[in-house]
């Protein structure tokens, strides 16, 4: 089973994990996971997927660490400690599998599957080091992408699979195909099944994923000379090593214990941790005439499609998690606010009434509840009367809005990645009651929020939150967990600035304002809503002065920048100076 952000006790997506920018946090995340999975019988898991990505449009962003290769590395280590731990024999391990190999996140136009192209430059200094840090983790074993590295599709590229991984990064584990990666081959012109299968076994593949390419052709290519007994046996030593690594030659069932199982999965110490997760990982990203955080009084209307959805917070790829053990938004208020709050509720909208959209509401990767409008039985006019009417009643409205976990993940490519219209009229209603408006976003991308960064005091972006997303989201927006997430991916203004991400190359001619010839939009400005680690909190910060150990490095030297921080609570007006000090290699 592809365990990727959990396996009954479901964590936010990858993309909100990264959001965190805590590797401890995330570790316990993927360890969490590997225990309640290995007791269920699982050694094995496709992830972590380290795919640096800048196009938001892309549906896998949800699943990876977003822009930034030196912060992919980190995370991408951590995912693999936590999953393999110190000793794979350990029954509580299980083996991760990094992928995709390689550049997959660079996928033309944000379309899933699609082509990439860019030099050997971009792949070494952008791309490559998060699969890389893994490979120095000691992962047991890399999937292939389905894109072309150099013209050549990954699966069949030796140089990518052989002279890079294996004699330049010295990755001793096995290589398995995506899934059908082989048989795909062909549609790029290189041949019938046979001819491709050998091409992958040549190329470095270990493993074919579904697609039973070396299973129905080997035999007849070894037969006519193309390919080798001493290539079959390498590629099938390698995966018997994988399973020895694991102790299977020693206990087959090694992963099976229902004790285990009824002990861990699920328990009360990994909710815990799953809370302290979610929370870690919303950003706020407006907080003007401090709205937030709320009181534990009065009465509270909570709107919106994601308001007390379940199997919405689990997010892509999260086939193992129970939308009945998951707590909702709705629950999580009454759960943190307590008897002294009122908590008044309606749906206020359905996700979208567009036509291309609806068609997309239900995903195999997700255990999603989300109907395709079959069974609507108000209107969008009535629904937006229902939450009018009780947020005329409340003292301030909480807007419950965004993404179903279908709308992101693999195969879940947008062209638009704004609220949709039924949403957005939503809150223009909300608005007009002249109520305080919180607007919470459920997503598993980044979002084009212009209209409504313009129009609302307070937005916190929640991500998919997994099994506690409630209780966690409820305890940002009471101030009972300090806001603390930062973000790892841009969000542009309008998908016209796609791919934007923060560490771009310098142009010759900067945008400038008495400059026509410069390099910028006429109808937009170049800067992003929210730029790479972007985060509100409910504290102000003052920064002092920034100060070098040494202005000359030589070799592995360590660089080390000191700088003061003069930290405000907003709630008790304590001010307290501290010294933060970053080693940079």
């Amino acid at each position: 089973m592809d365990v990727i952000h959990g396996f009954k006790t479901i964590f936010p997506i990858p993309l909100a994990l990264s959001s965190t920018w805590d590797v401890s946090l995330i570790e316990q995340s993927a360890r969490i996971a590997a225990s309640e999975a290995s007791s269920a019988g699982i050694a094995w898991t496709f992830s972590p997927m380290v795919d640096i990505a800048r196009d938001a449009r892309w549906g896998r962003i949800a699943e990876g660490a977003g822009e930034d290769p030196f912060l992919g590395s980190k995370v991408a280590t951590a995912m693999v400690k936590g999953y393999q731990g110190d000793n794979l024999q350990n029954e509580n391990t299980i083996m991760a599998c990094v992928k995709h190999f390689a550049l997959y996140g660079a996928a033309e136009a944000g379309r899933d599957y699609n082509t990439v192209d860019m030099s050997r430059l971009s792949m070494y200094q952008d791309f490559f080091p998060p699969y890389k840090a893994t490979i120095e983790a000691g992962v047991g074993s890399a999937m292939t992408s389905f894109n072309v590295v150099d013209g050549i599709p990954a699966t069949g590229n030796h140089w990518l699979l052989t002279d890079l991984l294996r004699d330049q990064w010295k990755f001793d584990g096995f290589v398995v195909t995506d899934y059908t990666a082989i048989n795909e081959m062909t549609a790029h012109g290189l041949g019938d099944l046979q001819t491709v299968s050998a091409l992958a076994l040549k190329a470095g593949v270990d493993m074919d994923m579904v697609g039973e390419g070396f299973l129905t052709t080997l035999k007849k290519s070894l037969a006519e000379g193309k390919v080798t007994n001493e290539e079959i046996d390498l590629a099938c030593r390698r995966v018997l090593e994988a399973k020895y690594k694991l102790g299977l030659f020693d206990d087959p069932y090694r992963y099976i214990n229902t004790a285990r199982m009824e002990k861990e999965i699920l328990s009360e110490t990994n909710q815990n941790a799953a809370r302290k997760i979610a929370a870690s990982s919303v950003v706020l990203l407006k907080n003007d005439k401090q709205i937030l955080p709320l009181k534990k009084s009065g009465t509270i209307a909570l709107i919106g499609p994601l308001a007390d959805s379940k199997a919405e917070m689990l997010g892509t790829w999260a086939m193992g998690g129970d939308a009945e053990k998951v707590v909702s938004l709705l629950d999580g208020l009454k759960n943190v606010g307590g008897s002294s709050v009122k908590i008044l509720h309606a749906k206020g909208a359905e996700f979208t009434d567009d036509p291309y959209l609806l068609k997309n509401m239900q995903s195999p990767l997700s255990p999603s509840t989300s109907n395709n409008g079959a069974n609507v039985t108000k209107s969008n006019d009535e629904l937006i009367l229902d939450a009018v009417y009780i947020a005329a009643q409340a003292d301030v409205v909480v807007a419950a809005i965004g993404e179903p976990a279908a709308w992101s993940g693999e195969a879940a490519s947008r062209t638009d990645i704004s609220i949709p219209e039924t949403q957005k009229n939503l809150l223009k209603a909300l608005k007009a009651t002249g109520k305080p408006v919180v607007v919470v976003i459920f997503s598993g991308r980044p979002l084009t929020l212009v209209w409504e960064d313009s129009n609302f005091d307070a937005i916190l972006e929640a991500w998919h939150g997994g099994t506690q997303a409630g209780n966690a989201v409820a305890d940002i927006l009471f101030g009972d967990t300090n806001p603390s997430g930062k973000l790892t991916a841009t969000f542009p203004r309008s998908v016209g600035q796609i791919p934007i991400y923060y560490n771009h190359k310098n142009t010759g001619r900067p945008a400038s304002p008495n400059n026509k010839f410069s390099s910028k939009y006429i109808d937009s400005p170049n800067e992003p809503l929210y730029p790479f680690g972007y985060g509100l909190s409910y504290s102000t910060f003052e920064y002092g002065e920034i100060s070098l150990n040494k202005s000359n490095l030589k070799g592995e030297e360590t660089l080390t920048v000191t700088v003061s921080s003069k930290k405000t609570l907003e709630n008790t007006k304590v001010r307290k100076w501290f010294k933060c000090i970053f080693p940079i290699r």
